[in-house]
């Protein structure tokens, strides 16, 4: 159950002021918000699917206190990350598309994850918890919140978050936790 939760709410702050939320607030704009969910949906649970089977099997072959302090480090460095944010421009998809409104959103969606912060955060979860439903269904569940948050959001009030806030909000709890699950690497 940790890893779920932990998954949950790590991944949903990470997914706060990201570039796949702005992506998913801006097919919003072409789709049915809905479609837009679903389609979320398809694409996250695919991508974190393979993230989740990598994080896996790095936790058989590195020793489990290794194994935890690459993971500390590299949720240290994801709130890093998090500070300086992502320099790619957000490209929006023009022109229709034969493929149905669903699944145009999982493909541009999977794509967009690739390589993306949240998705090297579910490896190293999968990696620290070693549960492969707890941290798929808790990181897919909360990259969904998240974007469905700004989709309703953006379609209700039309304003912006305070990105700087949420930023700051999330950077400093993935450095919290990098730092605690550092420690507790070394019994410190």
């Amino acid at each position: 159950m940790s890893g779920f939760l932990s998954s949950f709410f790590l991944i949903f702050l990470a997914e706060m002021g990201d570039k796949t939320q702005l992506v998913a607030l801006s097919l919003a704009t072409k789709f049915n918000p809905w479609k837009v969910v679903v389609g979320i949906f398809i694409g996250t649970l695919v991508s974190h699917l393979m993230a989740v089977m990598i994080g896996q099997n790095l936790s058989l072959i590195i020793p489990m206190q290794y194994l935890k302090v690459i993971v500390g480090l590299s949720f240290i460095g994801f709130g890093l990350w998090t500070l300086k944010g992502d320099k790619y421009a957000e490209k929006k998809e023009k022109g229709g598309s034969k493929l149905g409104s669903v699944i145009t959103v999982a493909l541009a969606f999977f794509l967009a994850e690739l390589g993306d912060k949240t998705q090297l955060a579910t490896i190293s979860l999968a990696a620290q918890y070693r549960t492969l439903f707890g941290v798929l269904a808790g990181s897919t569940l909360g990259m969904v919140c998240a974007d469905g948050l700004a989709i309703a959001l953006g379609s209700f009030a039309g304003k912006k978050l305070p990105e700087k806030t949420i930023k700051y909000f999330s950077a400093a709890i993935f450095i919290i936790f990098g730092l605690a699950i550092f420690i507790a690497a070394w019994n410190l």
